[in-house]
């Protein structure tokens, strides 16, 4: 695959990291993922995001996680690695890294500074760009960042670096931000896509989104609302929205517990383990999910992709 064609446009799912119970990886259960990802169809995925404990991974088991992706992937989509880090040497380290292990692209977010200083971001991003050849997705996060990069700031990064590819808007209010991303693209032109789970998505949507970069773990949900988007159909888009906004708004809650139980509950990891100091679900929380999703999906096999004809 040709990093270099890779359109941030659909669904982007981004993925957990899977350990056994006794916190070592679990290569076979994450290469299962990657595979189950690309037979349901979605336009590429995000490894070693913040749903990816990417802070809780040694060097050596982000590269194994990176060639592993890239292995199960088989060219038939493309992996934007996570190389985000509070030192700009380490970040432009990180994504040279992933690209000698054959990312398509990297995802990119700076880290909070005690003066924030918005040519120092520009720096940072100017830095990675040319220590690489792929393609960068800016994250703009600032709940789990606490940097606020305003919208000058990230049409400035669009106007003159030109390996930026695309802006993941999880700044809230997000379809605002949407809309004035969208509508600063005086020149050149890049993709915008949602996170925040999807939370806001079908609102990001309307305003123009190109699609997502989350990490819901029902990615089939989001790709019918992109599909139902770009149809024009905004009922079908709703329907589906509104069908599973109990099920994203309960895996919204912070931690990674809830969705690491959906994804065990899909067939698609063994364990639910959350590396320590992160929690691992708790039996009435499982419960309480097991619950809701029979209310929302009654009598599903969850490990076969959800049908969604008509919304």
């Amino acid at each position: 695959m040709n990093p270099n064609a890779v359109k941030f446009e659909g669904v982007f799912p981004i993925l957990v990291t899977p350990f056994h119970d006794d916190e070592s990886l679990d290569l076979e259960a994450f290469h299962r993922i990657v595979r189950a990802m690309a037979d349901r169809g979605v336009d590429g995925v995000t490894i070693l995001g913040v749903l990816g404990e990417a802070n809780r991974l040694t060097d050596r088991e982000r590269e194994q996680l990176i060639e592993g992706a890239v292995k199960a992937a088989a060219g038939r989509i493309p992996i934007v690695v996570g190389t985000s880090h509070s030192g700009t040497a380490v970040a432009r380290d990180l994504s040279q890294m992933a690209e000698s292990l054959g990312a398509a692209g990297v995802m990119v977010t700076p880290s909070r500074e005690p003066v924030p200083n918005e040519e120092r971001i520009f720096q940072y991003f100017q830095q990675v760009a040319d220590a690489i050849s792929i393609p960068i997705v800016v994250q703009d996060h600032p709940g789990s960042t606490q940097v606020h990069m305003s919208v000058p700031l990230l049409l400035r990064l669009v106007e003159e670096i030109p390996a930026v590819a695309c802006i993941k808007a999880e700044a809230l209010p997000s379809p605002q931000k949407v809309t004035a991303l969208l509508e600063g693209m005086a020149g050149r032109q890049v993709t915008v896509l949602s996170g925040l789970g999807a939370l806001y998505g079908l609102f990001d949507l309307e305003r123009g989104s190109h699609g997502f970069m989350t990490g819901f773990a029902f990615p089939e949900a989001l790709q019918a609302m992109v599909s139902a988007a770009r149809a024009g159909d905004w009922e079908a888009a709703w329907r589906v929205y509104h069908r599973f906004l109990p099920l994203i708004v309960f895996e919204q809650q912070p931690g990674l517990a809830i969705r690491k139980e959906v994804y065990r509950l899909r067939g698609l990891i063994g364990s639910n383990r959350v590396r320590h100091p992160g929690a691992t679900i708790d039996p009435k929380t499982a419960q309480h999910l097991a619950n809701l999703i029979q209310r929302v999906l009654p009598d599903s096999d969850l490990t076969q992709p959800i049908p969604l004809e008509g919304g």
